[in-house]
């Protein structure tokens, strides 16, 4: 799988603006500062995650980016297919003209490997990624997973949720 820096960013400040849309709209260049990447790079990926239906965005003061669904049903895949971003290790592209336009002795092991990757970035959601992220830093996320534990948080952050809207707002 060649993930580029396109998937990486994509990836990385989907995760930020689930993180930190508690209080509203998350701007870019919050996240861009958060995570030191280029604004202009974040524009053009935000652009399209929009088109892909996997984020909100509102004009003027106070707007920003917001997750258009709970982080909990947006997967690493959906992001990173979203920035055009192929799961697919094999040197032809799929195309089985690795070996001078024949199949190569080892494409069906690569085909096999892709498919793996898919199926595990599939299986992780930006939820997955951040509680992981979260707990490896002794921090425990305020959500459902840690209700009637024993022993309390010792420090609890929220993860946004996307909220919930009336079909037919023709928010941008």
């Amino acid at each position: 799988m060649k993930l580029t820096t396109r998937g990486r960013y994509a990836v990385t400040a989907m995760l930020d603006v689930a993180m930190h849309s508690t209080h509203g709209p998350v701007s870019l260049a919050e996240v861009a500062e958060r995570q030191h990447l280029s604004l202009s790079y974040l524009e053009q990926l935000f652009a399209r995650l929009r088109r892909h239906g996997l984020v909100r965005s509102s004009r003027g003061p106070g707007g920003g980016y917001r997750l258009s669904r709970d982080p909990s049903e947006v997967t690493i895949a959906d992001v990173i297919m979203a920035v055009d971003e192929p799961v697919d290790v094999t040197r032809c592209g799929g195309l089985v003209n690795c070996n001078q336009d024949s199949r190569c002795l080892t494409h069906d092991l690569w085909v096999e490997l892709s498919r793996q990757m898919q199926d595990f970035l599939s299986s992780r959601s930006l939820t997955d990624v951040l509680q992981r992220h979260l707990e490896a830093r002794g921090v425990v996320p305020a959500m459902p997973v840690w209700q009637g534990q024993s022993q309390p948080p010792r420090r609890t952050i929220t993860i946004a949720a996307a909220p919930r809207q009336a079909a037919g707002n023709g928010e941008a």
